[in-house]
């Protein structure tokens, strides 16, 4: 499947790279505006170089692209590489605004061709294990969901705050996690460093069989965080994205109780801890694999444009909540 790359910064690099290592993948050139740079990924993959993205779609003909350029762009970039036939993988979050976002989800549909958003947690190994976990009961009910997304300002990042640059990953990864979207929020923000935006987010999200989000993100912490925490009946898991360990920590008193009984329990006593063996795997491999496979079997792809949408609906509420110190109904 020929494939290209729009944007190769930081992470646009990393999706050249990928799909270079990829067998189902024919990485025949790449886009970017900065010729230097542009050259300089051209050169490590052996690949065509362009600084117009137009060009590049006319004469290489992708069946596949990845958009990796600043958000203020992915709806103009998004809809070119769509209205020249190739689908499309942006990364997140799909669009700057709403109204972009759901163009960019009309002409995918309107040129029969797939958008898929770049929502790489979701294929981190902890996460995917914790899915699993979620899915098959052994947590029983869910009752709180704690993500904690902190470390360093990038910056690369100039466009955007950081609740739009990050709180993407986390309010998908909660919706991912619980099947639902969240039916009001809260958050308090602040401007404090580095940046012409908001780079402290915290926040509360209710979704509507009653389990509570909770949101810490911010730029101002000088080591990285990346940690999910789920509260539940039978205990709690704890995912760790950057080292990709799950944890889970019993809570005994359910412990070989009868599960009909549990209503009766009251309070939580501390048991055994459990580290799982888990497969490591690169994640924006995993996700670049599962898009260009949805696009040889002829499935839909795993994070819609739509799913990209309510993640993008979600944080600008977030970051409405901040501004106007009001919940936001959802």
């Amino acid at each position: 499947m020929k494939v290209a790359v729009i944007g190769v910064g930081t992470m646009g690099r990393h999706h050249a790279r990928v799909y270079s290592e990829l067998p189902e993948a024919d990485l025949v050139a790449i886009s970017d505006d900065d010729v230097i740079q542009g050259e300089s990924a051209a050169n490590q993959f052996g690949v065509r170089a362009y600084t117009d993205y137009r060009k590049m779609l006319e004469k290489e003909k992708p069946d596949a692209v990845s958009v990796v350029v600043p958000t203020a762009t992915h709806e103009e970039v998004g809809l070119a590489t769509l209205d020249a036939g190739s689908n499309t993988l942006i990364e997140k979050p799909i669009a700057a605004t709403l109204e972009e976002g759901e163009r960019l989800i009309e002409k995918a549909r309107a040129m029969k061709k797939q958008l898929m958003i770049g929502h790489v947690v979701r294929f981190d190994p902890a996460i995917q294990a914790l899915k699993q976990k979620l899915d098959a009961g052994e947590l029983g009910r869910i009752y709180q969901i704690f993500c904690r997304r902190a470390g360093p300002f990038p910056t690369r990042i100039q466009d955007v705050g950081v609740v739009i640059d990050l709180a993407p990953h986390d309010v998908d990864i909660m919706r991912f996690l619980t099947g639902q979207d969240p039916i009001r929020v809260y958050s308090e923000i602040e401007q404090r460093i580095h940046t012409d935006h908001e780079d402290l987010l915290w926040a509360s999200l209710r979704f509507p069989d009653g389990v509570i989000g909770a949101l810490e993100i911010n730029w101002l912490t000088p080591t990285k965080i990346r940690e999910v925490l789920v509260l539940g009946e039978r205990g709690m898991f704890r995912a760790d994205a950057l080292t990709q360990d799950l944890y889970f920590y019993e809570n005994s008193l359910v412990n070989d109780v009868h599960w009909a009984t549990l209503q009766t329990i009251k309070g939580v006593s501390e048991g055994s801890m459990t580290r799982y063996a888990i497969p490591r795997f690169e994640p924006l491999k995993a996700e670049l694999q599962s898009f260009l496979k949805a696009l040889q079997d002829g499935k839909p792809v795993p994070i819609s444009g739509e799913d990209g949408l309510a993640a993008l609906k979600i944080s600008l509420a977030l970051v409405e909540s901040g501004r106007t110190h009001q919940v936001v109904e959802l």
